[in-house]
């Protein structure tokens, strides 16, 4: 008998055992429903449901919808067809009834791991993070080893600003698996925010450590670097980051950033140096080449993203100190106008009040 023959008939049983398992699987369910429903309307609605089943994995979704509808307007406590209705709406992306057929679902049955942890993701889907919080919570203590459930509480904790919690699950995640590149990068996030810049910068580490060449671990790690006041590593690691991601508007602007720090380092030195009566014509030279670098830096950031906020922040800051050094008037409209441009893109950015008085102060 040939090799291919054997493989033939190999591959021909294991689909007889896959198809015996999956019908067992239906009939167990079946009888199983059918134990629990009992007789009159209840064994009606478990016969909709079955007939709902057999349509989805069919892919007629919106007829499985009708029939669910009707089993639950025969049992308002069958939760399985909740569940499956979650199910069909977050496929069909009609997230709004999604979540409102897995929150039933739990209501009826609060031990069910998988509604909640299904009802957290169509919430993180939605935006709505304080409610995708209590819905990975309830599934993390149903499932204390569950990766996925303890990422997503963090994230969601993290998206509604309270660190803390969203460190104490991080580091369950981290407890459970800490090789996973996204939470290494995510409990640098979550450092990064309450200002803890060592720990930030050791959790990027170790992400970049599994995952060498991605460029948002390396951006992530350049400001880490940058807030810490280590800039010759958050430069090396930005140009890295852009070599290997051009339309890296983050790492751009982050790099605009670095060149005014270094225009602000060597400006004290070279207004020290003129307050004794010297000169460095370099180190002048040097300070026009960094406004000139921040200007081009920020410039490619708002290219790639004309809503990068912080891109029209600094090129602002960078405008108004040319504008300074070579007394120029139009740059100095251009300065105010890219602040402008700043605060009506995020009108809650960090000191607000200070850019907004920047511009009035200017405006004059």
């Amino acid at each position: 008998m040939s090799k291919s023959t054997i493989t033939a008939m190999v591959q021909s049983r294991k689909q007889k055992v896959k198809l015996n398992y999956v019908l067992f699987f239906n009939c167990y369910i079946l009888l199983y429903l059918l134990f629990l429903t009992g007789c009159g309307t209840e064994l009606q609605a478990t016969d909709l449901y079955v007939d709902a089943v057999m349509l989805r994995e069919g892919g007629d979704d919106q007829e499985a919808v009708e029939k669910l509808s009707s089993a639950v307007q025969l049992n308002k406590d069958f939760s399985p067809a909740y569940s499956l209705l979650g199910e069909i709406y977050e496929k069909m992306q009609d997230y709004e009834k999604s979540a409102a057929s897995y929150n039933k679902a739990t209501r009826i049955n609060p031990w069910s791991f998988d509604d909640y942890f299904s009802l957290g993701r169509v919430y993180r889907i939605m935006k709505h993070f304080a409610q995708a919080v209590k819905a990975y919570v309830r599934a993390c203590e149903l499932k204390p080893n569950h990766l996925e459930a303890h990422v997503n509480a963090a994230k969601s904790y993290y998206e509604i600003e309270d660190y803390n919690n969203a460190l104490v699950y991080g580091r369950r995640a981290e407890e459970i698996d800490p090789n996973i590149i996204e939470i290494q990068k995510m409990l640098g996030d979550i450092y990064e925010s309450k200002k803890d810049h060592e720990k930030a910068i050791g959790s990027y580490k170790r992400a970049l450590e599994e995952d060498s060449e991605n460029p948002e671990i390396m951006t992530s790690l350049a400001v880490a670097y940058l807030r810490s006041n280590r800039n010759e590593p958050a430069k090396e690691l930005l140009n890295a980051a852009i070599k290997r991601k051009p339309d890296n508007g983050t790492a751009y602007h982050y790099l605009g950033y670095y060149y005014l720090r270094l225009y602000d380092e060597n400006f004290k030195t070279y207004k020290s140096l003129k307050q004794t009566g010297g000169d460095d014509p370099e180190l002048k030279a040097s300070l026009d080449e960094s406004l000139e670098k921040a200007i081009a830096n920020c410039r490619k950031a708002i290219k790639i993203d004309q809503t990068d906020w912080y891109a029209h922040k600094v090129l602002g800051v960078a405008y108004m100190l040319k504008s300074v050094n070579i007394k120029d008037t139009l740059l100095k409209e251009k300065a105010v106008e890219q602040w402008r441009m700043s605060l009506q893109i995020k009108p809650d950015q960090p000191n607000y009040e200070g850019l907004a008085r920047l511009i009035e102060k200017h405006s004059k």
